[in-house]
């Protein structure tokens, strides 16, 4: 078995809306950060596309896409198959990251079809996500919206929408749902098939990075969003956080 969250202490997605605040200077310094700390990275337009890093004897592919012009965007569908299919060919496990998806504590439930912000179009992320798998990929997680969203398991495979955030302590709202910050661990099989998981529910005040929470808010949340939104869910989740296979 494997789970999701080792591997994410190797490996940053590069996809995010405010990789490029301090412009390429500011890109290329964070690269050569990461890399002197052996970090894997992707998600740039024209860096790098994808990485692969082997654990236990298998051999785990990583992308990261984006909807902002120098990310490589989720939009375009063709690269992302390119991508994704080049990935699958290539490995034993794939793993995809997106940021997409409106921002803001009324922006939880994932709608239907393609999301707007700021005038910007921030994906249809239910076929993106769907998409993916379809294509081969195991895991798809999201991220963008700063809070948390549905999970699904959609043929066989985990999809967490958004995770919402987890280490943003200051200029960003994290009073109420906004302050969730929960860890998901998952184990599959080898063939990438969920087999069970667990939301870990973590909360951020100001000042402080995440910690236990002992209410266990955030579950209540996922688990809400996840059966209002995705009825059809093959994922079931209970008051504890135990993500199981639907029967």
């Amino acid at each position: 078995r494997s789970t999701l969250f080792p591997y994410t202490t190797l490996f940053r997605s590069r996809d995010n809306n405010h990789a490029n605040d301090f412009g390429l200077e500011g890109i290329e310094s964070t690269e050569k950060c990461l890399q002197e700390q052996g970090i894997l990275f992707s998600g740039i337009e024209g860096h790098t596309e994808s990485v692969i890093i082997e654990r236990k004897r298998k051999k785990i592919g990583i992308c990261a896409f984006g909807h902002n012009s120098y990310t490589i965007k989720h939009l375009d569908l063709n690269n992302v198959a390119r991508i994704v299919d080049d990935l699958v060919n290539r490995c034993d496990l794939v793993i995809v990251s997106f940021h997409g998806g409106a921002e803001g504590k009324n922006k939880c439930h994932l709608p239907q079809g393609t999301e707007t912000f700021l005038g910007e179009n921030r994906g249809s992320l239910r076929e993106l996500a769907h998409f993916c798998i379809d294509h081969g990929a195991d895991i798809v997680y999201g991220h963008g919206p700063h809070v948390t969203r549905a999970i699904e398991v959609y043929n066989g495979r985990f999809i967490a929408y958004s995770l919402g955030n987890f280490c943003t302590t200051y200029n960003v709202n994290l009073s109420g749902i906004s302050g969730h910050a929960p860890l998901i661990t998952i184990s599959i099989d080898d063939k990438g098939n969920f087999l069970h998981g667990d939301i870990h529910p973590m909360i951020q005040t100001r000042g402080i990075g995440p910690r236990n929470d002992k209410t266990g808010s955030v579950v209540k949340q996922i688990k809400m969003l996840s059966e209002t939104d995705i009825p059809k869910n093959q994922a079931h989740i209970d008051e504890k956080g135990h993500i199981s296979l639907r029967k």
